[in-house]
């Protein structure tokens, strides 16, 4: 069976070895510690920074893609939250739809709870309500490959556990693969599967219990699980 994400050979000098990678629909998380290349990652999927390799959404190569259709195939969602524009909320979700659909950003806005905030330039904002704003344009044209890098940052624990509803719900709906970098670990039972990224490798990949328990976790972040909170490792 053809993969929705067909990655091969992504790689960006001194920052991300050579990678191959495929993604069903579904929820990924990227783990590893600072530095380990999570967002060097995300940037070759998205294409940015990509000296070597390609990527294949719905059997599409991305970087052929015209500007409209690409923004069909795929969302990148950066780890800045910073919006200088003095535009409202309603105008940066726009931003994200290849053409405009007044309907998806109603829909979006109520979905992160942003309609009181719709007219309000973006700049006035808290980091929070930005990053929602942000979350909603990467979700407004419904792309196959959603690529989130650290989007549950600044958010308080409502929305921590709202996001991963909305993020869960939108694979389920719409069959799209979801990608997210995570700093908590503790989150990451909210996949279905984990990629740990450390010296810009991938050195595990499979369930949130089985990269958990690996050596390769240990190696990485140093630290060993102890049910869901963690220790030092004696290593470190």
């Amino acid at each position: 069976m053809t993969p929705l994400i067909d990655a091969r050979g992504l790689a960006i000098p001194r920052r991300l070895h050579s990678v191959d990678l495929t993604l069903a629909p579904g929820m990924t998380a990227v783990i590893g510690p600072n530095g380990a290349g999570k967002t060097s990652l995300l940037r070759a999927l998205a294409g940015i920074d990509l000296e070597a390799g390609h990527v294949l959404i719905a059997g599409e190569e991305l970087a052929q893609a015209p500007p409209p259709r690409r923004m069909r195939l795929l969302a990148f969602l950066p780890a800045t939250r910073s919006l200088v524009w003095p535009i409202s909320t309603r105008d940066v979700i726009a931003l994200g739809l290849p053409s405009p659909d007044s309907a998806r950003v109603g829909e979006l806005l109520k979905l992160l709870e942003l309609d009181a905030l719709a007219d309000r330039p973006v700049d006035h904002l808290s980091t929070g309500e930005r990053s929602r704003v942000l979350i909603a344009r990467a979700l407004a044209p419904r792309p196959r490959l959603l690529l989130l890098d650290e989007p549950l940052s600044n958010l308080d624990p409502y929305w921590v556990l709202r996001t991963l509803q909305i993020l869960n719900s939108e694979a389920r709906q719409s069959g799209c693969a979801v990608l997210t970098s995570v700093h908590d670990l503790n989150q990451i039972w909210a996949f279905e599967r984990v990629l740990l990224v450390d010296g810009g490798r991938i050195v595990a990949d499979g369930s949130p219990d089985e990269v958990m328990d690996s050596p390769e976790l240990v190696r990485a972040f140093r630290l060993v699980r102890e049910g869901r909170s963690w220790r030092i490792s004696e290593e470190a």
